[in-house]
């Protein structure tokens, strides 16, 4: 790449969470030029959900500038880990997907633990491999032609390329990312379920490798080059680690959005079915956790964002609460205690509403707590500071709550948005050029 094109390189990294999109465009030296956000309908997955996907991620590109659109070399999104969809041959959904929360997979558990090693990623009610061996019983599944994640379908509206995905996105479907290939275990398994199962199973690639260019269509719909490029892209709590700065082992981050996530720098893999525990290739080092379906969700079926800020103030965060929750919207978890029949502890509830809330943020932190505690014990390097993503990192009584219990320095990331670390990924475009 010559030095006055670089001067006019830019990156578009596109974040796919829970309840909403952000987009967000750096530069070559990593500087934030642009930002966009966009809500979606948030519900139960239906036939609606995917469209709401697509209008989300076309709005986000419509809100750059088209200064800045015009000189973006490459792309890369990222997207709720474990929420996927069936695809016909032209990309169509051909049933409502399956979001990262849903825990129909629990009926074929025991087909898995059968056949699965017993600490694999895949041994939970919510992983990819238990969705698809779900849908294997849809009517719609002889139409199916993909297994995609979320991630993987978006990026397919931009370069028009099937059945290709990203090694963090694939831990989950069983990929093995040290051997870099599906275990022979996991293609028998399919095998035997459906003729056409592993015929769906898309192409995994290294997180940030770019793929194709993005379509004609897409290019003149947007004003993009011809040669923008979209890359594999990454799940969206690993972008949060991503755009945090941490790079240290022993650095962590926490994830406080609609759910609770730790992602631990690591030099040891830690894997444990039992608790949910998993890790990731992140270069040489391994990114162990876990994700709790407790978290800012379960906040907002009592609170609005206003009774959060005020009643969060009025709260004495350095007097713990007496009161002992597991805060969950519906029974289930995934870390650290690996339960779909979980059942959400919510009483009792105090009148006052200060009282309340301490309670449950109390509570939320015990659960952060025993999972870093129950990292360390398994093996992962030992936690000396966390990062705190997600808007949650913005109530004060939580983080004091927080520096109580986890007793090691609470930091702010150098970057918020987890779509600046997919950002990032996108930006390793032009390293290979």
């Amino acid at each position: 790449m010559l030095q006055d094109e670089t001067k006019m390189s830019f990156y578009l990294g596109i974040d796919f969470g829970t309840s909403g999109a952000r987009a967000v465009v750096i530069d070559l030296e990593e500087t934030s030029k642009a930002e966009a956000q966009q809500a979606f309908r948030v519900s139960v997955a239906d036939v609606d959900t995917v469209i709401g996907w697509q209008t989300a991620l076309f709005a986000l590109i419509e809100q750059i500038p088209q200064t800045l659109r015009s000189e973006v070399r490459a792309i890369a999104i990222d997207g709720t880990s474990t929420t996927v969809l069936l695809c016909d041959a032209a990309g169509s959904p051909v049933a409502p997907p399956l979001l990262y929360n849903d825990g129909r997979g629990v009926a074929v558990l025991e087909r898995l633990r059968a056949v699965a090693p017993s600490n694999s990623t895949v041994l939970s009610a919510t992983s990819s491999l238990a969705k698809l061996l779900w849908m294997t019983e849809l009517p719609s599944f002889s139409q199916a032609k993909y297994f995609l994640h979320q991630a993987d379908w978006l990026a397919f509206l931009l370069h028009g390329q099937l059945g290709i995905s990203d090694y963090h996105n694939a831990l989950k479907l069983g990929y093995d990312v040290e051997q870099f290939c599906y275990p022979s275990w996991m293609i028998e398994l399919l095998s035997s379920t459906s003729p056409s199962a592993n015929q769906l199973l898309p192409k995994v690639l290294a997180p940030g490798t770019p793929v194709a260019p993005v379509s004609v269509e897409i290019a003149s719909r947007f004003g993009l080059r011809r040669d923008c490029y979209v890359c594999a892209g990454t799940t969206d709590s690993i972008a949060a680690f991503l755009a945090s700065g941490a790079t240290s082992p022993g650095t962590a981050v926490t994830s406080l959005g609609s759910t609770l996530v730790l992602k631990l720098l690591s030099h040891t893999r830690v894997e444990d079915a039992r608790f949910g525990i998993y890790s990731h290739r992140l270069g040489n080092l391994w990114l162990t956790g876990g994700a709790s379906n407790t978290g800012g969700a379960v906040l907002r079926q009592f609170f609005t964002d206003a009774e959060l800020e005020h009643f969060s103030c009025q709260i004495d965060s350095a007097q713990a609460s007496q009161l002992d929750y597991y805060p969950l919207t519906q029974p289930g978890d995934r870390f650290p205690i690996n339960d779909p029949h979980l059942p959400p502890r919510l009483e009792p509830r105090p009148a006052n509403p200060v009282e309340f809330l301490h309670g449950l943020l109390e509570s939320m932190v015990r659960i952060e707590a025993r999972g870093y505690q129950l990292l360390q014990q398994l093996g992962a390097t030992p936690l000396i500071q966390v990062y705190t993503a997600g808007g949650g990192a913005a109530n004060p009584s939580w983080r004091a709550i927080r520096a109580r219990h986890l007793r090691v320095p609470i930091l702010s990331p150098v970057h918020t948005a987890a779509a600046y670390g997919t950002a990032l990924l996108a930006r390793q475009k032009c390293m290979t050029n």
